[in-house]
């Protein structure tokens, strides 16, 4: 499961470098923003480069990564494109932090957003966008706007794109439809249905033995509850204004609902299983949201004994969703010839055959509309249909917040959001707590990057 620290933006690069003596501007500029167009693309790679990729990608999503890999070197043969598995997502994210101190970050890796935000700013990265335009080696106009617009302006920093979009997912409702079914209750559609529907389906089990639960949250529910924040019409972050605003009427009417679901005893968080694929699977739990990347992990844990399947998630006062999941960026300190051999790979990685290929294999989403057109992808959702209802939220208003904080951020508005749902605190109280307590750490950290 995805941290917060990697969701809202929160990375420790602007402290760490600004205290190795790196200057940080306020805000990038035209001039910031161009760091790279001095280069000269070349027209070809006559020699042999080798790029490093590091990644965070295990089992069969590493094969189907490898297998883009070697299909890329067989078509070009002068790029070797070394693929390094540096573990979790924290772990990369410090590897790259750690990297990039000492003047050796890779030529590519998988970023968050945020990441990238504070990587832009210490002009680590390669401005792709010189590339993009280039007249032989870029995407023409229509190959851009062919990745979804929510993706491309996720990549983008300034009107400049420091890196593309590679495997995203969203947040899904998965559901026993056998349980369901049994009980006469519809999926839900809102908020109001959800919480009716999870009270009218929470029941002691047969045997006596342990209940099931109308609904659930992954843990990470008290570090997600921007998404709330959200649908209940106000906002997590100004960043405009660069503050946390979530202390409000709308923030309030959110986080309200995830409690009382969870005080009414009609929703559970995974506690001590870790993630509810598994406690849904045993039909532990009548439905829960989480991640469309975790799929396969569902119908493993399913094993056949119930029909099941995936909704949008229940709106509230609106329907947001948040689209998760990295990006590929390339950075700076790398010859002519490697920037634009990176360059070529990541055409290739998110071409649309392979963004097909990696959907069908992963479970993660396509990030081009193109994908929707071809007669294989169109066979693999009728035999696949659960797999495209995340796909509906591809033209959601809303990608991942940047914050431009540090891992400081995170455990303060962690322990807020905990002893709100945990009925430690009023709905009032917390939030009042988390948000004068964040922005002091916000207005730190900028004021450090001056």
């Amino acid at each position: 499961m995805k941290k917060w620290i990697q969701r809202l933006g929160i990375s420790m690069l602007a402290f760490s470098l600004t205290a190795c003596g790196s200057s940080i501007p306020k805000n990038l500029t035209e001039s910031s923003a161009s760091i790279d167009n001095d280069s000269k693309i070349p027209s070809s790679i006559d020699k042999p480069v080798e790029v490093e990729f590091w990644h965070a990608m295990t089992g069969e999503l590493a094969q189907a990564l490898q297998k883009i890999t070697t299909d890329f070197e067989a078509q070009s043969p002068n790029v070797k494109v070394k693929l390094v598995y540096q573990g979790s997502y924290t772990d990369l994210q410090q590897k790259l932090i750690a990297a990039a101190k000492a003047n050796r970050s890779p030529a590519l890796a998988q970023t968050y957003g945020d990441w990238n935000t504070s990587f832009v700013r210490e002009g680590l990265l390669t401005d792709l966008t010189p590339y993009i335009n280039d007249p032989k080696h870029g995407m023409s106009e229509a190959e851009l706007n062919d990745i979804y617009p929510l993706l491309r302006e996720e990549n983008k920093w300034d009107g400049h794109y420091y890196s593309l979009p590679f495997n995203k997912s969203a947040p899904i409702l998965f559901y026993n439809k056998t349980m369901l079914e049994q009980n006469n209750v519809k999926v839900p559609q809102t908020w109001d249905e959800w919480q009716v529907a999870a009270s009218k389906l929470t029941r002691t089990k047969s045997d006596g033995k342990g209940k099931i639960y109308g609904s659930g949250f992954e843990n990470g529910i008290v570090l997600e509850s921007y998404n709330y924040v959200v649908q209940a019409g106000g906002e997590f972050y100004d960043e405009t204004n660069q503050r946390l605003v979530f202390n409000s009427p709308e923030g309030r009417a959110g986080i309200s609902f995830i409690r009382d679901m969870l005080q009414s005893g009609a929703a559970r968080l995974a506690g001590e299983d870790g993630f509810l694929s598994e406690p849904f699977g045993r039909g532990d739990i009548a439905m829960y949201v989480g991640s469309s990347a975790g799929l396969s992990f569902v119908n493993k844990a399913v094993g056949g004994k119930f029909d099941w399947f995936a909704a949008v998630p229940p709106k509230g006062k609106k329907s947001v969703a948040y689209i998760q999941g990295t990006n590929v960026t390339v950075f700076g300190n790398l010859t002519e010839e490697q920037k634009l051999g990176a360059w070529n790979y990541i055409k290739f990685l998110i071409n649309t055959e392979n963004s097909a290929y990696w959907a069908q294999k992963t479970g993660y989403l396509p990030v081009r509309a193109s994908v929707s057109q071809l007669d294989s992808y169109k066979a693999f959702l009728k035999a696949n249909p659960v797999q495209g209802i995340a796909e509906k939220l591809l033209t959601a208003d809303r990608f991942l917040i940047r914050i431009p904080s540090s891992t400081a951020l995170e455990p303060v508005v962690s322990k807020e959001m905990e002893a709100i749902l945990y009925g430690k605190k009023s709905v009032e109280q917390g939030l009042s707590d988390a948000e004068q307590a964040g922005n002091a750490i916000i207005a730190k950290a900028l004021l450090n990057k001056k």
